[in-house]
């Protein structure tokens, strides 16, 4: 039962991770190359979909995290699964704290209704995204090495 747990933990984190590398490094990109309004738009498109999703998948990475620290305690490799869970729970407090305000205000924006420091506040939302992006990739790196 705990090595399906493992398996699990394993696949919806590094499945969160690879969405968000993704978001950061593909995505923008290609949103910040689209000629006249069409990189705003996919990028408040994307933060309207994104942000329905991924608040659950970030509590629920974290949860099944601890789960799997607290039914492998003792075991080998747990120290690295805590440490794994605590920078989860930092990505959600940065989250929360520094991109979900900037994602809220990005969401409900038009070429009609943005303001005129839009790119200004994008720019801001990509660099704490890409810091968020190093602490989610650190956190299953050592999940991973944790576990194996």
């Amino acid at each position: 039962m705990l090595n399906a747990l493992e398996v699990f933990t394993t696949v919806v984190v590094g499945v969160m991770v690879g969405v968000e590398f993704s978001v950061a490094f593909v995505m923008n990109r290609i949103f910040n190359a689209l000629p006249g309004d069409g990189g705003q738009l996919g990028r408040a498109h994307g933060g309207r979909m994104l942000g329905a999703v991924m608040p659950a998948w970030y509590i629920t990475s974290l949860v099944l995290v601890a789960v799997r620290a607290v039914a492998g305690w003792g075991r080998d490799g747990t120290g690295l699964v805590v440490t794994a869970g605590a920078l989860l729970l930092l990505s959600v407090i940065m989250s929360v704290l520094l991109l979900v305000p900037i994602n809220n205000r990005g969401k409900t924006w038009t070429p009609e209704n943005r303001p005129a420091d839009w790119k200004q506040q994008m720019n801001r939302w990509d660099r704490y995204h890409y810091v968020r992006v190093a602490v989610i990739v650190a956190a299953f790196t050592l999940l991973a090495a944790g576990l194996i």
